[in-house]
């Protein structure tokens, strides 16, 4: 089966390597060096398991049926499903996700094969899909959400928590292309996976065909509850910061409750990345005229923790000559290569916007200043200039300034 895949980023590279196992698969992108690397063997991104495909099919290892392109005809002509993987921004004036790098994807799959199955794994607004269909006469488009964590995409593809494919429940042959497709995940993951027992005692990938806007909410409402659960212990680390309490107490008594376990219970300074921040706003937008308190009170939370962070650092410094405040890394978590949308960006601006010069160590940033502030990647001299060293995740580098060091991460381990 042929598949062309449009977007190498996280999602739209895994899900390649992904099918490219047991089919042909041409990834699609724009920019001619991420291609180049890719059909040399080499990620242009920070995962370990998509760096390990690429090298053992580059040495013969494990082969795949994969390619690179930047032509979209070579990509898409005889594809039967057509993987749209490009991102969406969220629009802040607008309170939507930017789409249109999805409709042009669709555009230019339809120029080139006009019966090709379109799924769409892009994150979207809910009701995007059916409205989608219905503007275009467009009968041949699914949706299928994506649950994968920054540096573990493929991973998480390979041992998939679950699988959910959106068709109109109405329509048998979108029904059947959507079930098609899901096979297609399950057959890519790893065979362990199809004998695995599940909470509710069945066994293999559980696998969900739903209507598309099912699927679009499912994808928004499982983000918005993971983004609730990192602003929760994270107000709970403030309230503990904030009284003098040992936070890592509190969390280990709270999480051996087995209702709520023992996950995404480490404080940081906001959540932050790609996903999460873009997907909780777009569910608040949704929720235009529906009745919430919830929702709305997720996203302040997180902007009220950075506001706290700050401060708190600043309390620090209060009494140093001329400080330096020291960012360790501007990526969203450890394993990342990605910064867009991180938390430190926002505490960084504050100490900013009250006069306190900041210096940046960030060794995958290749320009002098980012924002306007000094970046170095000499890090010993980073952090003798730092006068505190502001780190959402602890890195064993610090360990020779730690009395610097000021961090929430206190499970140290993601």
């Amino acid at each position: 089966m042929k598949i062309a895949v449009a977007g190498t980023g996280y999602v739209g590279l895994s899900v390649a390597l992904l099918l490219s196992q047991h089919n042909e698969v041409h990834a699609l992108d724009i920019v001619p060096e991420k291609v180049e690397l890719l059909n040399n063997g080499r990620s242009p991104i920070v995962d370990p398991v998509i760096t390990e495909f690429l090298e053992k099919n580059t040495s013969g290892e494990r082969p795949l049926n994969f390619h690179a392109t930047i032509n979209a005809q070579e990509a898409y002509t005889d594809a039967d499903f057509a993987v749209i993987a490009t991102p969406t921004n969220y629009d802040e004036k607008k309170n939507y996700f930017d789409t249109s790098s999805v409709e042009a994807a669709i555009a230019a799959v339809r120029q080139h094969s006009p019966k090709a199955w379109i799924v769409i794994k892009s994150t979207i607004p809910v009701g995007y899909t059916q409205q989608l269909r219905k503007n275009l006469n467009d009968d041949h488009i699914l949706f299928s959400p994506e649950f994968l964590r920054e540096g573990h995409a493929l991973y998480d593809n390979l041992h998939p928590s679950r699988i959910v494919v959106g068709a109109p429940q109405d329509d048998a042959e979108s029904v059947k292309a959507a079930r098609q497709f899901a096979h297609l995940l399950a057959e890519g993951a790893d065979p362990a996976e199809s004998t695995r027992t599940n909470h509710d005692g069945g066994t293999g990938i559980p696998t969900l065909v739903v209507g598309t806007t099912e699927a679009e909410a499912i994808k928004l409402f499982a983000n918005t509850y993971l983004a609730l659960r990192v602003a929760y212990f994270n107000e709970l680390d403030t309230y503990a910061e904030s009284r003098g309490l040992n936070t890592r107490e509190i969390i280990d008594g709270v999480c051996l409750d087995p209702r709520i376990g023992d996950g995404y219970n480490n404080p940081s300074f906001g959540y932050g990345g790609y996903c999460l921040p873009k997907d909780t706003k777009q569910l608040l937008a949704n929720y235009n005229q529906v009745p919430q308190n919830l929702i709305e009170a997720i996203v302040d939370a997180n902007r009220t923790r950075k506001e706290f962070v700050a401060s708190e650092v600043m309390e620090h410094i209060k009494d140093v000559q001329d400080p330096v405040v020291g960012i360790y890394r501007l990526t969203m978590k450890s394993g990342s290569d990605n910064f867009r949308q991180s938390a430190i960006q926002d505490v960084m601006k504050q100490f900013k916007a009250n006069g306190i010069p900041v210096l940046i160590y960030e060794p995958t940033l290749d320009k002098p200043d980012f924002q306007g502030s000094e970046v170095t990647h000499d890090l010993a001299g980073f952090k003798t200039r730092a006068s505190v060293i502001v780190a959402n995740r602890w890195n064993s580098d610090l360990a020779d300034a730690d009395a610097k060091v000021y961090t929430r991460d206190l499970f140290r381990r993601d």
